[in-house]
This record gives C-alpha cells, structure tokens and sequence, in this order.
C-alpha cells in the first residue's frame, strides 16, 4: 500500500514540474525560453517594470506647489539616464493631485506637474516627441485617506512608460 501511496505522490509530482505551457516558458530570461544565467523575477531590460526597478517612476510635491525640489531631481535624473539608455521608449508622466481643493484646480495642478517634469527631461535632452502628458487631478489616489500620509502621497507625478 505504501509503495502504491509513494508512485501516485511522485507520478504527481513529475506531472506538476513538467505541466509549465508555451507561454511560461516563452520569457525565460527574456531570450525566446533560452536560459541567459538571470533570476527568472528580473524584469526584462527595457520594460516597464525595468524602468520602475531601476529608476523609480514618481516624484513628489509639496502642497500646492509644480517646482521640483532636489529629491525630485534625483530622480528624475535617474529617469533620464534609463530613457537615454533606451533612446525609442515613449513615456506619458502622470499628473496628480491630493483630495483637497475643486476638481478644476486639481486637474490645473496636476497638468503643472507632469509640465515641469516634461520640461526637466526635454532640458536634459530627451526628445519632446516622446514624452506626452496628462492630468488627472485628485481621481486617482495612490493611497487613500484624509491625512498628511496619504495627502504627501498623491502630490505626486508618475512617469508610465509605454508598452
């Protein structure tokens, strides 16, 4: 009984290991299913979830303000080195707001903040071409509430870049 037991658990177990599809094994290592040595989680150079990985997506505002401060340009140069290094990769930056104030002055805000992150990376030589904006105001809180927190949060602007 027991040798009966062990061959169904082990008939299982050879099942599930080889049951993987096509598309599982499509992105091994980003080369067509050819292993390439990298941890099957690295993102795939040139990604979406590269750029967010290596060089953060958002950058943050103070309460009504559009101005970048030092910690937004860090990053927004680390951005700017990812886009040079994939030199075709079009982005749209996303303009936010926190809860506060008309929908109006919001979205007017927002679309300030995605301008001036805009203008900061065409300053640094990426081409206006590939860089669209949009605003969306207070409509998409990253984090929801009505405090400091979640306020500091959704003063933000958020480099997407496309697929």
């Amino acid at each position: 009984m027991k040798i009966r037991y062990l061959s169904v658990v082990a008939a299982s177990l050879l099942v599930a290991a080889c049951s993987s599809g096509p598309e599982e094994n499509a992105n091994v290592g980003g080369t067509g299913g050819q292993a390439t040595g990298t941890s099957m989680n690295a993102p795939v150079p040139g990604s979406p979830e590269d750029f967010i990985a290596k060089a953060k997506d958002r950058v943050f505002f103070a309460l009504d303000r559009s101005d970048l401060d030092e910690s937004a340009v860090k990053s927004l140069m680390g951005q700017v080195a990812w886009l040079k290094q994939y030199p075709t990769t079009k982005i749209t930056i996303e303009g936010h707001a926190d809860e506060r104030g008309t929908r109006e002055y919001n979205l007017a805000l927002g679309e300030r903040r995605a301008n001036a992150v805009k203008q900061f990376m065409q300053a640094q030589g990426v081409a206006a071409a590939r860089i669209s904006t949009v605003s969306y105001g207070k409509e998409r809180p990253a984090v929801v509430g009505s405090n400091e927190y979640a306020w500091s949060q959704n003063r933000r602007a958020v480099t997407v870049v496309a697929k």
